[in-house]
């Protein structure tokens, strides 16, 4: 059964219409603001130049504020495997949640349900690949947190609307905190570029590739995330380049 959508719109969006094969993601946020109706009212502001396709409240009802056709304004500058400035082939969905530094929270049953029937409809109509079913983190890691470690990657990749690996989760943790050699950290790296994530370059930064690293950690290793990698991430990194 398909949720339930209200239209609400936004005047944030590119005029030009594009066509259905250039949609290629679906980039999910959360709106890192404390209530629904300030998210809603920013992302319908003409002065915030910000807005996404879909937003889904807290208690799962789903407003759609810009057609699916035009080009909202919700992932910024951003990259993934070699394409650039993905608000050109993607679609946005915010989901309320306060977000880190806000009491960041769990996000409810009712919106991972309504998220799960949202992403089904979508893909069905734009032949979306699930493994471009992506986070605000994945896309800009050195700027973006969102959706977060709390978000169920894991429960969507059920339904195939997500990647996530196949490993033991005891083999898994065993090699948690082991530490990487040099060569065993060039090939986590060049591994996170193969799943698709961008190597950036951020100036005065001596720790740049830390953000890579917590951008698949709030993904792939939600338990915790520290910015350093070990021998599980680098176990989950082979398997997810295999899978």
């Amino acid at each position: 059964m398909w949720p339930k959508i209200i239209p609400n719109y936004s005047p944030n969006f590119s005029i030009k219409k594009r066509t259905k094969k250039k949609v290629r993601f679906i980039i999910i946020h959360y709106t890192g603001m404390k209530n629904e109706l300030s998210a809603v009212n920013r992302l319908c502001s003409e002065k915030s130049k910000v807005s996404a396709h879909y937003f889904i409240k807290r208690d799962g009802i789903i407003l759609n504020l810009v057609p699916d056709l035009y080009e909202a304004w919700h992932a910024g500058k951003s990259g993934w495997k070699n394409i650039t400035s993905l608000n050109q082939f993607s679609i946005g969905i915010e989901i309320q949640n306060p977000g880190h530094g806000k009491n960041y929270k769990k996000f409810t049953s009712k919106q991972i349900i309504s998220l799960k029937g949202l992403l089904k409809s979508l893909i069905l109509k734009y032949k979306v690949n699930y493994r471009n079913i992506l986070g605000h983190s994945d896309i800009a890691p050195d700027r973006k947190k969102d959706p977060g470690e709390k978000f169920p990657w894991k429960e969507l990749a059920k339904f195939k609307l997500a990647l996530w690996y196949k490993l033991d989760k005891k083999k898994l943790t065993k090699n948690r905190l082991i530490g990487l050699n040099l060569i065993e950290q060039n090939i986590f790296l060049k591994n996170l570029n193969k799943i698709g994530y961008q190597k950036f370059k951020i100036k005065n930064s001596p720790n740049k590739n830390k953000y890579l690293i917590k951008a698949f950690q709030r993904r792939f290793r939600q338990s915790l995330v520290n910015g350093v990698s070990d021998k599980e991430c680098l176990m989950i990194s082979k398997n997810l380049i295999k899978s």
